[in-house]
């Protein structure tokens, strides 16, 4: 029942902040708004998780789960109903810093939870499913924000986003009733992250895990802008990202059968592998429907990423520091978060998109080629 209920408050909070990364950048691009000054706002969501991942873990593991909880769900309310109240790209700044922040210490609350439940073998099923409820909402956020901003507008699409988090805060106010009593406290908690880093797995997993992260950085931050340019409408946009969403949820119904056959690792090779196909093709086309389907293409290389790095930093991670490990692996992705949309921003100014996602395909067939090279070592 407990899984379950943390699946329902994480779909509930992506639902905001995943219509959030679309409607960021369409009420700047709005505002007038520049490709660099658009990754600029983009950038500031991993600002503070980029610094702070690592402390909120050590932290989570000392302390427990409802605070992080009620927390971050109170935090991305008012970070959604802040371009509500001043629609501007100077609130944008504020807001994208909050949402960001707030998410993250939700996320690694529920994420570790999620693991702390579950019995080793249980695991990988768990993350999936927690990873499908964050799929759905990737699916249904950008959707929904790009039918309202076409129907209602900007800022009232920043009000509905903020609205299903209500009862968020709510449950998680209430979390001594349902959270277990699962938090670990270990002698063995004690250590710096460098302790951490020496372990092998844990390293090669961290690896991984930013380089698919980056590519979903990428894909989310250049999508609407290239959309834009192409003279697509917002709920044309928000329909070809949704392909990208409906994939993960699918590829994520059928990912612990996959892991079963193959094994964590070398699904994750073979993900970075599809997500370069991915970025290759999307030069190639202008049309919303042939867009959608190459979306749809890059969430079954994308969607594979989060569960398996999750399951395999946890199952890498000495007792009592999951929290910590999961910091870490929050702290690599967001670092990319933060230089993805400011790197490819300015790319994408001087040299256009096309070079944006030649440059990202180049970078996941290199990792790619490292993990297959790792892997086969260790055989």
């Amino acid at each position: 029942m407990t899984l379950y209920l943390i699946i329902f408050l994480a779909f509930l909070t992506h639902l905001g902040f995943a219509g959030s990364r679309l409607a960021v950048p369409l009420l700047a691009v709005d505002q007038g708004a520049t490709p660099f000054v658009v990754g600029t706002v983009m950038s500031l969501y991993a600002a503070l998780p980029a610094v702070l991942a690592l402390p909120a873990g050590r932290l989570l593991d000392r302390l427990g789960f409802q605070l992080p909880l009620v927390f971050g769900s109170v935090g991305l309310v008012t970070a959604l109903l802040l371009p509500f109240l001043w629609p501007s790209v100077t609130t944008l700044y504020f807001a994208s810093t909050l949402l960001g922040l707030c998410f993250m210490i939700f996320q690694l609350a529920t994420q570790t939870l999620t693991g702390a439940i579950a019995a080793p073998a249980e695991r990988a099923r768990n993350f999936a499913h927690l990873s499908l409820g964050y799929a759905v909402a990737n699916f249904s956020g950008p959707l929904i924000a790009g039918v309202l901003i076409d129907h209602a507008g900007h800022a009232w699409t920043f009000f509905a986003l903020a609205m299903p988090l209500v009862p968020v805060v709510v449950v998680t106010a209430m979390g001594s009733r349902w959270i277990p009593d699962v938090h670990a406290k270990s002698e063995s908690a004690r250590g710096g992250f460098l302790d951490l880093l020496r372990i092998r797995e844990l390293r090669q997993t961290l690896i991984a895990s930013g380089i698919v992260s980056s590519a979903w950085d990428v894909y989310q931050f250049v999508m609407p802008i290239y959309g834009r340019s192409l003279g697509l409408t917002a709920t044309a946009i928000g329909a070809v990202m949704s392909a990208f969403a409906v994939s993960i949820i699918l590829v994520r119904l059928v990912l612990p059968l996959a892991v079963r056959r193959t094994g964590e690792a070398q699904m994750l090779t073979y993900a970075m592998y599809v997500a370069c196909a991915a970025f290759l093709l999307f030069p190639l086309f202008h049309s919303p429907w042939l867009l959608a389907a190459v979306s749809f293409l890059l969430g079954a290389g994308c969607g594979v990423g989060q569960p398996l790095s999750l399951t395999m930093v946890y199952n890498a991670s000495p007792r009592g520091r999951a929290g910590e490990a999961a910091g870490m692996r929050v702290t690599v992705n967001q670092v990319t978060h933060f230089m993805i949309p400011l790197l490819f921003g300015a790319m994408g100014s001087a040299a256009g998109y096309a070079a944006v996602f030649v440059v990202n395909a180049g970078c996941l067939a290199v990792g790619g080629w490292v993990s297959r090279r790792y892997h086969a070592a260790k055989e």
